[in-house]
């Protein structure tokens, strides 16, 4: 049986574009599975129920590798797990002349070492991007507290989930309206509090998020 599985970070991201591909492969609604949940551990509800119905033989389909997870570590006991202890195989989209379990199963030994060196590279660089983001995000705080920036009630100040979301916006991830209303701040509000991060990001020499 084949299953999709698909993950965006947030409840206000669209996962459309991994449902086409998976819809495209022939896979049934009822076996894709999509989490909006960050990738930093695998409670996620919707990975864990697909996880349960794995079964030998199976086919799990991935947009990409960093959808799977984003915890070194993690990613590469879940590949294990479901590749060689339910015998079932996964193939990640973005890059299916690597990250397809099956070529390296008819390997043998040799498939597994060659297997185990792509997937340790790929999810090395998937949980330093996490990291990274993460850095970005703790440097925004501090040149906005440095700065002088004025911090109000919980859901208006410059915090964590401003720059998050701020982040989430300016990259596309989400439209503006949507920021507003995740952030709890009415339009001028938002504006006023992007102006100020982005003013004080600029002054402090800090390369801005893209």
């Amino acid at each position: 049986m084949k299953m999709g599985y698909g993950r965006v970070s947030a409840k206000d991201q669209n996962p459309e574009r991994q449902l086409i591909k998976f819809r495209e492969l022939g896979i049934d609604d009822r076996y894709i599975f999509v989490d909006k949940l960050s990738g930093k551990d695998f409670n996620r509800p919707r990975y864990q129920a697909m996880r349960l119905m794995i079964r030998e033989g199976d086919l799990v389909y991935l947009d990409a590798l960093d959808r799977l997870g984003r915890d070194y570590d993690g990613i590469i006991a879940e590949w294990k797990y479901i590749t060689r202890e339910l015998s079932a195989d996964i193939v990640c989209l973005d890059n299916e002349t690597l990250f397809d379990s099956r070529k390296f199963r008819t390997m043998g030994d040799f498939g597994k070492v060659m297997e185990d060196q792509f997937l340790s590279l790929l999810a090395y660089v998937a949980e330093q991007e996490r990291k990274k983001n993460r850095q970005r995000q703790a440097e925004g705080i501090v040149v906005a507290k440095t700065s002088g920036v004025k911090f109000g009630r919980p859901k208006q100040e410059i915090n964590d989930d401003f720059i998050q979301v701020y982040q989430n916006w300016k990259s596309g991830g989400m439209t503006a309206t949507a920021a507003m209303k995740q952030l709890d701040m009415k339009h001028r509000t938002f504006y006023r509090r992007v102006n100020e991060y982005e003013t004080e990001y600029l002054k402090s020499g800090i390369e801005k998020t893209q």
